[in-house]
């Protein structure tokens, strides 16, 4: 007998907790929402909310930022990266990544994935022998963290700076270490689809105190820099703050408000994401017909959303099966798309990068389907989802 169709929202997010709307009330009573308007002595919602997330990251320096996309940035200029530097990337992103290369005057070059989705090291290896780029930027596409240990040793062999898009990986490890602490910065993302809400955000973590002085001050700091939560000591901002031009993507205090008590909560979050995550990954496992990436024991993840590919087809079934499931109710996304839809895209969609060829990661993209796993949705609605997707995979 056919599952029912499921009837809930894959954009729905949960509410904001109480006590965060609060908090936000109190920063809209002050009238005081900029991060640097503080009265004498008084430690502001984003200073505290640097400090409590560094502690939380397990990392010396914290600095909150307006987006995720805006901590790249920062983060590749204060590596150092100067227009027409190659800077190595994931080919399997999303556009803000090699969007940030761009956008600072870096050229992207690509690294090709393997079937589970991460980095294909021996690939990595090939292109940072080369010399010709400086720095990494890995992207955690999807929350699936390559041998952090082995990444972080070729970059060290070829003195190549690592720095980490954690959008997808806020909270997961390899060998029990962060995401975000294997290299010279981490950079998260706090937008509405990640693991804490407050519409845009983002946070730019290291354990470098003089890259994360020139950081600040292209934040936008107004020579302000002693009123951070988790700054270095102010000697490192000597030399950047006359260098270092000032980009003006500062959190404001209404997001770091929102932000602090579900930083509380996050633990106890990724649990729950994991339970769903398994739920959906049973059934998809069960089926003949699709295949769902393998996890390494090294990995602790956050399964806020969930990858599978087609074991066979064309553009056409996997057009078939994205159909299939949306009559069941079930909002699938299909990276195979010939041009960018929705949120997802490929490099071929990536004019202002110089095209590569990509064969991996093209055969490997040409049967990947995605599924974001809002907390809204229960363990039960993730094991009727599951079965749906399955059905519809049989049904081809």
């Amino acid at each position: 007998m056919a599952l029912p169709r499921f009837e809930g929202s894959f954009t729905q997010q949960e509410a904001i907790p109480d006590e965060a709307i609060a908090a936000a009330t109190r920063v809209l009573q002050s009238g005081r929402l900029h991060r640097y308007n503080l009265a004498p002595g008084e430690v502001g919602e984003v200073a505290a909310l640097e400090r409590d997330y560094a502690d939380w990251q397990g990392a010396d320096y914290c600095l909150a930022v307006t987006s995720g996309g805006q901590a790249i940035q920062i983060a590749l200029r204060a590596a150092g990266v100067s227009p027409g530097d190659a800077v190595l990337t994931n080919a399997f992103t999303l556009a803000p990544v090699p969007g940030a290369i761009h956008a600072v005057g870096g050229k992207p070059v690509l690294v090709e994935i393997d079937e589970n989705l991460r980095l294909d090291l021996d690939d990595f290896e090939r292109k940072a022998s080369t010399g010709a780029a400086k720095v990494m930027l890995v992207s955690h596409m999807r929350g699936h963290l390559c041998d952090m240990e082995r990444l972080a040793a070729i970059c060290q062999a070829h003195n190549i700076q690592l720095v980490e898009d954690c959008a997808h990986t806020m909270g997961a490890r390899w060998a029990g270490k962060r995401s975000g602490n294997f290299g010279l910065a981490g950079c998260f993302s706090t937008q509405t689809y990640k693991h804490m809400n407050s519409g845009e955000g983002g946070f730019l973590t290291s354990d470098d105190p003089d890259f994360i002085a020139r950081a600040t001050i292209m934040s936008g700091s107004y020579m302000l820099f002693e009123r951070h939560g988790a700054g270095p000591d102010i000697g490192h901002f000597d030399r950047p703050r006359f260098e270092q031009p000032n980009t003006s993507a500062r959190m404001d205090a209404l997001r770091a408000a929102i932000l602090r008590p579900q930083l509380a909560r996050l633990e106890d979050n990724i649990e729950r994401w994991n339970q769903r995550y398994a739920a959906v990954e049973d059934a998809l496992r069960a089926s003949p017909s699709l295949r769902v990436p393998s996890r390494p024991n090294q990995e602790s993840y956050v399964g806020s959303s969930i990858q599978f590919n087609l074991r066979e087809g064309d553009e056409a079934r996997c057009l078939r099966l994205v159909s299939l499931c949306a009559d069941r109710g079930v909002e699938l996304k299909w990276f195979g798309h010939r041009e960018p839809h929705g949120f997802t895209s490929s490099h071929r969609s990536w004019h202002y990068v110089t095209p590569q060829e990509m064969p991996k990661t093209d055969a490997i993209l040409a049967r990947l389907f995605d599924m974001r796993l809002p907390l809204t949705f229960s363990v039960e609605d993730c094991q009727q989802i599951g079965g749906l997707i399955a059905e519809a995979a049989e049904a081809l």
